[in-house]
């Protein structure tokens, strides 16, 4: 399970289990560990999005 995030011309994808930096496109180094902060810390209402989203 993986998340993206974006803004603008900014990208980037996150793993889940555990949580991790895949790629990453524009983001600064600290936004990318703000986000990161932020998926972990979401990371359950985030996994449950994704098993309701794509039914497993």
């Amino acid at each position: 399970m993986h998340v993206h995030v974006a803004r603008d011309q900014d990208v980037a994808k996150f793993w889940l289990e555990p949580v991790r930096l895949q790629r990453s496109g524009g983001f600064r180094r600290a936004e990318i560990n703000r986000i990161s902060n932020l998926v972990e810390e979401h990371r359950e209402e985030i996994i449950e999005a994704w098993h309701g989203h794509f039914g497993t």
